[in-house]
């Protein structure tokens, strides 16, 4: 196994251990704190085999510093407890035998405090290893690098799953209370952004920390293009389903079509009502619908229909990825609606896109593309078990960009390319609209 394998660019000696120690010490606490809000039983519970348990999540992110980080560095260092080496193992063939995934709600031991106190423990023995490494191996800091985006992608996921398991309880209930409401900042007609195309580098370059399917930097050859200027609103696909959307196949991909019919699909996931008292179900609990923000937690086969109803297309995700770098990402992040916001929800757009720049490319919603999750040219997954992060799943699937409410905001990137089979609803998942020139 050689986790290096998984950066573009290995971590330098300027980026000093105890920096790092700092940020596993902040990105630790913050999924801590998202948990705070929820009862035992909340964590406990797995409402479909795409979601896992609050309490699955706090075990499998410190299984992996234990499993990754203090197995490699502290060989004789004893397991904290030898089942849960099995346990808590999520896809990783080349660690041994797992727990079948859609059961792992029926963990009901170990208990809650049971994971707090294994939380604890490694906490305090990676503490120890600091200590002990700073400065030594570059090694050690890629592969807690690596940890710590491990744990900020299932930060993202214990608020889209709590927020599904949530949603099926009759009473309907908060995960937490709402912050001040935001006002719908824009209720224009969306505008476009043209974009010349021709030749452009796509893909992670840099010094900073990138997943390995983001690479290798490659060239590709766009044509020109237009990308919306913002994201899809609620109201906007609302109308898409007054004018018979989902009941018009000739709008839907075969498949697409198939999944509505067999599922009995007439608006995103979380929208609840009929023809004018619609509501949507919230991580803040049940709020009207807002025609202003982003429509959210839409399935690719839904966000291609939209397309094509309104007659344009997906983007491709280097033309996402050639808009994202026009624009600095200092100062993209800096407006975003991303986790820190505390917002949890999509909101609406500004009322004029800056320097003429698409609105909302980062946070809101992932947005779907019409690229097929595939590899970059010269791609090969790195060997061992660290290797299966990603390139096993090349498969049936396609590329969303840009991040979501929830996504916290040192974990996106302009290059940064997240996966999701095409019938996925739970993600804040939207739509961005382009079209040919």
């Amino acid at each position: 196994m050689d986790p290096a394998c998984l950066l573009t660019h290995p971590m330098t000696r300027q980026d000093p251990t105890r920096a790092l120690a700092a940020r596993y010490e902040q990105i630790r606490q913050q999924t801590r704190l998202l948990a705070e809000p929820l009862s035992p039983e909340d964590c406990q519970i797995q409402s479909m085999p795409d979601c896992s348990p609050v309490k699955w999540h706090l075990a499998h992110t410190t299984w992996f510093f234990e499993t990754f980080i203090l197995n490699r560095f502290q060989p004789d260092r004893p397991a904290f407890h030898p089942q849960y080496r099995m346990l808590f193992n999520s896809y990783y063939n080349a660690i041994g035998a797992r727990h079948p995934r859609p059961q792992r709600g029926l963990l009901s031991r170990p208990p809650l405090d049971d994971i707090w106190r294994y939380r604890n423990a490694i906490d305090e023995a990676m503490r120890r290893l600091f200590i002990r490494m700073a400065g030594t191996d570059p090694v050690f800091d890629q592969l807690v690098e690596l940890g710590l985006n491990h744990e900020q992608q299932h930060q993202e996921l214990i608020l889209t799953d709590i927020k599904h398991a949530l949603s099926l309880n009759p009473l309907q209930p908060a995960y937490m209370p709402q912050r001040d409401a935001v006002a719908g900042a824009s209720g224009a007609t969306p505008g476009w952004v043209r974009y010349e195309g021709g030749r452009t580098r796509v893909g992670h370059q840099g010094s900073g920390f990138a997943f390995d399917n983001e690479s290798p930097a490659h060239d590709v050859l766009l044509p020109p293009f237009y990308l919306a200027d913002r994201l899809v609103t609620q109201g906007e696909y609302l109308e898409f389903i007054r004018d018979g959307g989902y009941r018009r196949p000739d709008l839907w991909l075969s498949l697409g079509w198939d999944r509505v019919s067999a599922e009995q699909w007439r608006a995103p996931l979380y929208w609840e009502g009929q023809k004018d008292d619609w509501q949507i179900y919230t991580l803040h609990g049940l709020r009207p619908l807002d025609p202003q923000a982003p429509v959210a937690h839409v399935s690719y086969f839904e966000a291609d229909a939209y397309a094509r109803w309104a007659r344009v297309r997906l983007p491709r995700e280097a033309e996402w990825e050639h808009a994202a770098q026009q624009i600095p990402s200092d100062r993209s992040l800096a407006a975003a609606n991303l986790l820190e916001s505390g917002h949890l929800r999509p909101i609406a757009a500004p009322a004029a896109p800056a320097g003429g720049n698409p609105a909302q490319l980062f946070g809101d919603v992932w947005e779907w593309t019409c690229s097929a999750y595939d590899a970059y040219p010269g791609y090969a997954p790195p060997a061992g078990a660290v290797g299966e992060y990603n390139g096993k799943f090349m498969c049936n699937q396609y590329v969303l960009r840009g991040g979501s409410c929830v996504t916290p905001a040192s974990h996106i990137r302009a290059t940064y390319r997240n996966f999701f089979p095409p019938e996925a609803r739970w993600q804040f998942s939207g739509i961005r609209l382009a079209r040919d020139v």
